[in-house]
């Protein structure tokens, strides 16, 4: 019996959906690094990168409890948009994906010492055209050096600049809700 939740992940935005699925949980930080074979396809890194962010914290956590690792990774033209390192990068990020339809694409790794999952979701959003003084707006009063993309969705630029979205908007805020609801259900 399952007694324990653990959500790996220092996300304000993963804990807050959490939360609002309703599962208890606490939140312990995986510091695996967020790097990945250059030679890795795109749309297998987020995966990836959340069961890296996993095996680190799973010999840590004791039994009858469940973890939760995600992580985020942006694609535009092939290219993957992880965190902006400073505020240059977060303006060259946002204007790749100006007036572009990008991918979410977020990995989920869940498990235990007794069984493990991974998957991933994704979803495509589309970006209206982006002006320099907007995008610097942006990257100066809502600083996402914390995010995929160098966005949030349920910032600014997702309310004045998403021109579409097909798929789980949760999953572009970092975790699709939907899926992990599901599967955590089978553990409660």
């Amino acid at each position: 019996m399952i007694t324990r939740c653990i959500l790996g992940s220092q996300s304000p935005r993963r804990k807050q959906l959490m939360e609002t699925m309703g599962f208890p949980f606490e939140v312990m930080v995986s510091d695996a690094e967020e790097d990945f074979p250059d030679t890795m396809p795109v749309h297998e890194v987020a995966c990836f990168l959340a069961t890296k962010k996993a095996k680190v914290l799973l010999p840590l956590i004791p039994d009858q409890t469940v973890l939760v690792t995600a992580d985020s990774t942006v694609i535009c033209n092939g290219k993957i948009y992880n965190k902006p390192e400073n505020r240059n990068e977060a303006i060259q990020m946002l204007t790749a994906l100006s007036g572009k339809e990008h991918e979410v694409i977020t990995g989920v790794w869940i498990g235990n010492h007794q069984k493990e999952m991974s998957f991933s979701d994704s979803t495509f959003v589309t970006f209206a055209a982006l002006n320099l003084q907007e995008i610097e707006f942006y990257v100066d009063n809502y600083k996402p050096y914390d995010k995929a993309g160098a966005y949030g969705i349920q910032d600014w630029i997702g309310t004045t600049s998403v021109i579409s979205i097909k798929g789980s908007y949760t999953n572009v805020m970092g975790l699709p809700t939907h899926p992990v609801y599901r599967i955590l259900k089978q553990y409660f």
